[in-house]
């Protein structure tokens, strides 16, 4: 693939003062050959524009005579850049990646919709994406598309939005088209999506998609402020895998089909009777076998939708109500020739009305029940596009468009309705609060009032990272005017910097900032959507060491708090932040296909921190050390190995006995030096290690209950003979001897480069012969997850430092070692090359399929598969619920958990699990509660006020130290001393000036001896 590269700049359109008739000609200071790809160099644009809009029909006739197609891009993929796409190619392989770089898109409508699908598509690394839409930018359009600003108004929708789409990848080819479309255009894309197109025109060129030889693949979806849908038809043909279990060594590779599978045993459906007698071994795998998925037509499948795809079991009866809302909206424009008006009952009661006729018609498939309530609500909100609905049915639609192109993963099949009415504001609205203010927040006041957009306007929000998930989030609040107004404030923390792998699903950052802070980048980016942005970033991690930055005052004054962040540890720290400051926590996370959301609202919910997943299963240390069956334990075993080797270490037995041979034998003074100590450490890891253990449990071993000891999933191991002429091994010698070069800063000298020439280095090494001993012990406990130390680990260590010591006073005094941090996204570094090395030759030893780089990338580097898809959607839910935690009003049942997986698809919301609340007495509290005590008290103080409410304090504590327990008496003799006084001469806390108060954990129990949770007590002493 060829590098990005920043798209269309220096790019020029002329342009007619009176907007006449003109010719347009774009050039590039990059690529001139950046230019109206289908006419050549220059284009002579008629008038003719294609009727596009969600506005009104006075709208939708505006026609701007700009250039019909304009292209940009370059639209070339010959390799996969492993570098930038590790994360998707973690997801999708390699297979899948090229088909999607073989795919043209074409996705009609360019309101917010349209843009996040071509944002995800282009991220994706499809082949080319062709932008159409006739209408023309309005102020409003500004809240869901991040690609118009307000010198857009006016201009074409397609072509506002082309430049700033083109800037996420440049190996996209991303083209434009603004005239009427035609089924014709159609036969040049593997897939079409449109976001605002009317039913009668979707029909015709629905039947013609179906119809194609081979089908087009044609997605249908608008999102109609908080209610949506998708509709998707990949053809009569369209296949796609499942899994289904297959036997592949019985032994002639055949699949074989399965029944009564259990959870250790499964039988085969064809008769083995015949078969030979079983004597040992045989290895079950999974087999892909293709689907055959047979879609109808948008025309059938309207009268037969079929099961629809359920997200929310408390709505079952909204999705055939939302099939038929959908009708009924596109039967009122053909009749009234505009779109229902925020606020009108009378366009309500039309609408619904037209509802009513068309069930009518229906016949047995009738809705039983038709809600005026909730087309009420849908009526209202019709003519806006909200960005949280944009960002997620765009994750939703450009994962179906990824599926139709490279048959990876189960589509959607076909309907899927979803609505998120619960996120109106709890009290009634006037209709004149939904009255257009001529703002670029017009579409969300028409669906939430202007209160609640002041709300939004005013709020404090702190958002924690920047990567993925915060650049989403990022973007999306500042097109929903979150934090735009006098009082509201947008903080972002984060201390990462831009990487080559974070273009693929990071939007607002381009190859040029590459090695540049994320925060300042992200930052500038979020302003640059929306001006009016009030936004501050701090280049910090938070966490305990940064509380003089995000401190009380910081804390109490915040309105909510969003997670974006990619680890556990932090997740926690930020949640008990919260708790402290009952502040709402808003949390969600990714991986690959799948996310999920989880909403942390006070006195409401329980924390992020009450429940966890559980902890992730580790190999025992003998099955990765000695016993591996599969490629990861043997990636697992080379990282371990790389960083006993090269990375800074700490003094226990083993790492002692590294460093002495760094200083001792293995110290390498010379370029062919490194190459003797990678040749014999092949020889140790490789051969003598393997003939030892063969030694020790030769082949026809037993265990102590007789039972062979080379068994279930042990595999025999056979020692390797070293070849130079052997592609891998030489591989596996060149990195190591390059990296054990950099450890001594020795040069590293041209013939590394040359095969031939390493070859012969390698030969002049002289490997000593190596003889099996007996008594060694090698460990088989599978119970145990990590090294035990021997009994005689002290004495040998002691022994050790000696030697180290007589190694020391040899050396001058210029000689220094230089540790390597293992980096896995630096392609150049050679260090996936020798884990790789490393696990592959370990793989060849126990007969296990050896992987590529990528792979071993993937695994030795724990990198999290990461895709845009899922990360659009996760913020879009994140950000419906802000509303919710805005508004102030809304109960625990309106609020909803999410676990989404796009692969499947599958969408499952529950209510989140509401906070347990403790009884004493006339009290209550929660975890969201910490008790508060005043003018600077004593610990007798303290003390006598838990008294007076039936609760015996026995033990005091601030954070380790304990400062009073009933038990010892000197303790006593604190008592008349002020809280503080104690933590300053106990604790040898020296308290912050920007604290006013601290925080002490009371063990106290009830009058029947009961023990009692109480919340932590802050004591202020200012």
């Amino acid at each position: 693939m060829l590098p990005r590269k920043r798209a269309g700049e220096g790019a020029v359109v002329g342009e007619s003062e009176n907007n006449n008739i003109k010719d347009v000609c774009v050039t590039s200071a990059i690529k001139k050959h950046r230019i109206c790809a289908i006419a050549a160099t220059c284009l002579t644009v008629s008038n003719n524009t294609v009727t596009v809009g969600n506005n009104s029909s006075s709208h939708s006739s505006s026609s701007v005579v700009e250039p019909s197609i304009m292209t940009l891009g370059y639209a070339k993929h010959n390799d996969i850049d492993e570098d930038l796409h590790s994360r998707q190619l973690a997801v999708y392989g390699r297979e899948t990646m090229q088909h999607l770089f073989a795919s043209n898109i074409l996705i009609s409508g360019m309101q917010g919709l349209g843009a996040e699908i071509a944002k995800n598509l282009i991220l994706a690394s499809v082949k080319s994406v062709t932008l159409h839409d006739g209408g023309i930018v309005e102020l409003w359009d500004l809240s869901s598309n991040f690609a118009f600003s307000e010198n857009d108004v006016g201009k074409n929708r397609a072509l506002a939005s082309v430049q700033k789409l083109q800037e996420l990848n440049n190996a996209v080819l991303v083209s434009t088209l603004t005239t009427k479309l035609t089924k014709e255009h159609l036969s040049d894309f593997q897939a079409v999506v449109f976001t605002d197109l009317r039913l009668e025109k979707a029909l015709e060129f629905n039947d013609y998609c179906h119809n194609h030889k081979p089908p087009i693949s044609f997605v249908k979806t608008e999102v109609r402020g908080l209610f949506g849908y998708i509709f998707c038809d990949f053809g009569w043909d369209f296949v796609m895998f499942s899994e289904v279990q297959g036997m592949t060594e019985l032994n002639d590779g055949k699949s074989q089909k399965i029944r009564s599978a259990k959870p250790y045993s499964f039988t085969l459906e064809e008769d083995t009777t015949n078969f030979g007698t079983y004597v040992k071994g045989g290895i079950v795998s999974q087999v892909k076998q293709p689907k055959v998925l047979k879609f109808k037509p948008l025309r059938e499948a309207l009268k037969d939708p079929g099961d629809f795809l359920l997200s929310d079991f408390s709505k079952f009866d909204h999705l055939p109500l939302l099939h038929l809302a959908f009708q009924a909206l596109d039967k009122f424009i053909s009749e009234f020739d505009c779109l229902p008006v925020a606020g009108s009952e009378k366009d309500a009661e039309k609408l619904t009305s037209i509802a009513a006729n068309i069930n009518e018609c229906l016949g047995e498939g009738k809705v039983q029940d038709i809600n005026p309530k909730l087309l009420r609500c849908f009526a209202f909100g019709a003519r806006a596009v909200l960005n949280p609905m944009a960002a997620m049915f765009g994750g939703i639609v450009g994962q179906e468009v990824v599926k139709a192109c490279s048959g990876k993963f189960h589509p959607l099949f076909q309907f899927f309705y979803f609505d998120s009415v619960e996120s109106l504001p709890v009290e009634p609205l006037d209709p004149n609060d939904f009255k257009p203010l001529n703002s670029r927040y017009d579409a969300q006041i028409l669906v939430f009032g202007t209160k609640l957009q002041k709300k939004l306007k005013d709020a404090k929000v702190f958002i924690v990272g920047s990567g993925a998930l915060g650049c989403e989030f990022l973007k999306n609040l500042a097109l929903m005017g979150v934090s735009c107004g006098s009082q509201g404030k947008l903080t972002i923390a984060d201390d990462d910097v831009i990487e080559k792998s974070n273009l693929s699903r990071q939007f607002l950052f381009c190859d040029w900032n590459i090695g540049q802070a994320k925060l300042t980048i992200a930052a500038s980016a979020a302003a640059s959507i929306n001006s009016q942005l009030k936004i501050e970033a701090l280049q910090n991690r938070v966490g305990p060491e940064t509380e003089s930055v995000f401190n009380d005052a910081f804390g109490e004054n915040l309105t909510v708090a969003i997670n974006a962040l990619d680890n556990v540890g932090a997740r926690l720290y930020v949640d008990q932040r919260c708790l402290y400051f009952q502040k709402p926590l808003l949390e969600s996370g990714t991986l690959g296909a799948k996310c999920n959301t989880q909403m942390v609202i006070p006195y409401l919910t329980e924390n992020y921190g009450a429940s966890r997943d559980p902890p992730e299963r580790q190999a025992p240390v003998c099955t990765v050390h000695s016993f591996p069956h599969n490629i990861d334990h043997c990636l697992t075993w080379a990282r371990s190995e790389f960083e006993g080797l090269l990375e800074p270490i700490y003094p226990t037995r083993d790492n002692l006995e590294r460093i002495l041979e760094c200083l001792d034998w293995g110290k390498c003074e010379t370029f062919q030096g490194c190459v003797t100590w990678a040749r014999l450490r092949f020889e140790d890891h490789f051969v003598n290690r393997i003939k030892q253990l063969k030694f020790t449990f030769p082949e026809d071993a037993a265990t102590s209950t007789g039972a062979p000891f080379w068994s279930a999933s042990k595999r025999f191991p056979h020692p390797l003979q070293f070849s130079a002429v052997d592609p891998s091994q030489l591989q596996f010698i060149m990195a190591a001897s390059i990296l054990r070069a950099e450890t001594f800063d020795s040069p590293v000298p041209d013939l590394v480069k040359n095969p031939k020439m390493l070859a012969e280095a390698v030969e002049k090494v002289i490997v000593p012969d190596f003889q099996p001993k007996e008594g060694v012990k090698i460990a088989t406990d599978e119970k145990a997850t990590r090294s035990a130390g021997s009994v005689d680990d002290v004495a040998v260590i002691n022994q050790l430092l000696l030697k180290l010591e007589l190694c020391r006073n040899n050396l001058s005094s210029e000689f220094r070692m230089k540790p390597i941090q293992f980096e896995k996204d630096d392609d150049t570094n050679f260090h996936v090359d020798l884990i790789a090395g490393l696990a592959n030759m370990r793989a060849r030893n126990h007969s296990i399929p050896e992987v590529d780089k990528l792979k071993a990338k993937l695994i030795a580097g724990r990198i999290i598969p990461s895709i845009a898809t899922a990360t659009a959607m996760a913020t879009g839910l994140v950000c419906l619920k802000l509303y919710k935690v805005l508004d102030g009003a809304h109960k625990v049942e309106d609020y909803r958990n999410t676990f989404t997986n796009l692969a499947l698809p599958l969408f499952s919301m529950a209510e989140p699990v509401p906070h347990k609340v403790l009884k004493h007495r006339d009290m209550k509290w929660t975890v969201w509660d910490r008790w508060v005590l005043r003018d600077n008290p004593t610990l007798k103080q303290v003390i006598k006020w838990l008294t007076g409410n039936g609760l015996n304090a026995y033990s005091i504590s601030y954070g380790n130290c304990l400062l009073f327990n009933s038990l010892f008496l000197r303790h006593r003799q604190r008592l008349d001393k002020k809280v503080v006084e104690v933590v300053r001469e106990f604790a040898k806390a020296g308290l912050p000036p920007y604290r006013s108060h601290l925080d002490v954990s009371v063990a106290c129990d009830d009058n029947e001896g009961n023990d009692m949770d109480i919340p932590p007590i802050s004591i202020y002493y200012h």
